[in-house]
């Protein structure tokens, strides 16, 4: 009797463990389509042994489920999340640069822009105030072309930097999302130290790592392992976002119009060395690539203005007076792009004659037409520099589309790799849910059998009401 109840024993711990295998086939179904979760498989286990005459015998079976992940398969993917992200951001940003100038990939050419256009229209004013000095509408023509050239300037300068006030409203958005998953990441950490600190957790696991995917597609991360199954994290630069079952909130500060990224832990602002997601994108576009071309955009603006104006004030105007700055600017290149504008309404004040000439010549007019092919502005003519800064915002724009588009390639590999892994396949799930299936029909068999013979044993074979 002895055995048959030891036999009995194993066949219900055998039921036990083929149903929590089941249990466990039926969850990886029922979440193959929830994100961040991770396949379990089923462990088995022996139940403990007795050795009898130097013969051991296992008292049963027991099943537990394993999540099937690969650690640093996730971390490589969250490394690539956070370079494909910066990559995109960046991307977005300089095709709105692109976009302020008409810029496409099938055309970069200064001429057929509007502030190209507007450029080649003011030079071309002098050239047709040359052949006729004393023409009023000719000289209004001038003004016009000079206003419209100025607008052109202004209206650049001022998109450019509504791109870098919505990239700097973005920082301030990305900083709050960063804030309620760190804060989410501490309390799965201390979650995970409770409930399964030397093994792991499952589902809390998935969490967790579903929500370190989706920080990194918004900042930089470096991330270590701790004790009590942990996690620890900083930005790129070092700054400490997370630590165990505590998290350490980004602020934000205002420096010079522009929102920088404060460390919460130390005080310090850590903007400049932030990189990966999509801050490291913004803070790249916004901070290195925006300013250059704004730099430029001044650069060009200054040197036109300030070249015209010197050669306007060595000639005479219609009214035979000397003539005056045709241009108002900044003190410095710093801003002219947004500041310059035209200093008269009165076509009379263009100096077309040259100060050796009556109120009638056009020997000035002629010098003012031939600064367009005169060196104004890094080492270049007005338009051979404006084409150089398209040719840099078009090669710029096509080098970050065409990184992020090997940046997603290799995060599909990764993430293909890695669901390959951990996703759930429904043919291998039906494979398994018939193999526990017929396991616990077998073990369901046994147990009734088992049953009979006792009920026979306690018969001595009779038939009697006792089953």
């Amino acid at each position: 009797m002895g055995s048959l109840t030891s036999l009995m024993d194993i066949a219900q711990q055998s039921l036990i463990a083929d149903q929590n295998a089941l249990n466990i086939t039926s969850n990886n179904v029922a979440n193959q389509n929830t994100p961040g979760y991770t396949r379990e498989v089923v462990s088995w286990q022996p139940d403990d042994a007795v050795t009898l005459n130097g013969q051991t015998f296992y008292e049963g079976i027991t099943s537990s489920a394993v999540s099937q992940r690969d650690r640093v398969l996730d971390q490589r993917v969250q490394q690539q999340t956070q370079v494909q992200a910066q990559s995109q951001a960046l991307d977005g940003a300089l095709q709105q640069v692109e976009n302020i100038f008409g810029l496409s990939s099938s055309s970069t050419s200064a001429g057929t822009t509007a502030l190209g256009t507007a450029i080649d229209s003011f030079f071309n004013s002098f050239s047709s105030l040359a052949a006729n000095p004393t023409d009023t509408a000719t000289r209004q023509s001038v003004l016009d072309a000079a206003n419209t050239l100025a607008s052109n300037f202004n209206s650049a300068s001022n998109q450019i930097s509504q791109i870098a006030t919505g990239l700097s409203q973005q920082v301030s958005g990305i900083v709050g999302q960063v804030n309620s998953l760190t804060a989410a990441i501490a309390s799965l950490n201390q979650q995970i130290g409770s409930v399964s600190p030397n093994s792991d957790a499952g589902s809390l696991e998935d969490q967790r790592q579903q929500a370190i995917n989706q920080l990194s597609q918004l900042v930089g991360l470096d991330q270590i392992s701790t004790e009590s199954n942990g996690i620890t994290l900083t930005t790129s630069n070092g700054a400490v976002l997370v630590d165990g079952g505590k998290s350490f909130a980004l602020g934000t500060t205002d420096a010079a119009g522009a929102t920088d990224v404060v460390s919460s832990a130390t005080g310090a602002d850590i903007t400049a060395g932030l990189t990966g997601g999509q801050l490291g994108g913004v803070l790249e576009a916004r901070d290195q690539q925006i300013p250059a071309y704004q730099s430029s955009l001044d650069n060009l603006a200054y040197a036109i203005g300030t070249q015209v104006n010197s050669q306007n004030v060595l000639g005479l105007d219609e009214n035979g007076v000397a003539g005056a700055a045709l241009f108002t600017l900044s003190a410095t290149a710093t801003g002219a792009a947004s500041a310059i504008a035209v200093s008269t309404t009165d076509p009379s004040k263009i100096a077309a004659a040259a100060s050796t000439e009556g109120a009638a010549g056009n020997s000035n007019a002629q010098a003012l037409a031939d600064l367009a092919s005169a060196t104004l502005v890094g080492g270049s003519t007005a338009d051979g520099f404006y084409s150089g800064l398209l040719g840099q915002i078009g090669n710029d724009a096509s080098a970050a589309t065409t990184d992020n588009s090997a940046q997603q390639a290799t995060l599909t590999q990764l993430t293909t790799q890695r669901d390959s892994l951990s996703g759930v396949s429904l043919d291998e799930e039906a494979a398994n849910l018939t193999t526990y299936q017929r396991s616990y029909e077998a073990a369901a068999k046994v147990f009734t059998i088992v049953d009979q013979v006792m009920a026979d044993a306690l018969n001595l074979g009779e038939q009697t009401t006792v089953s």
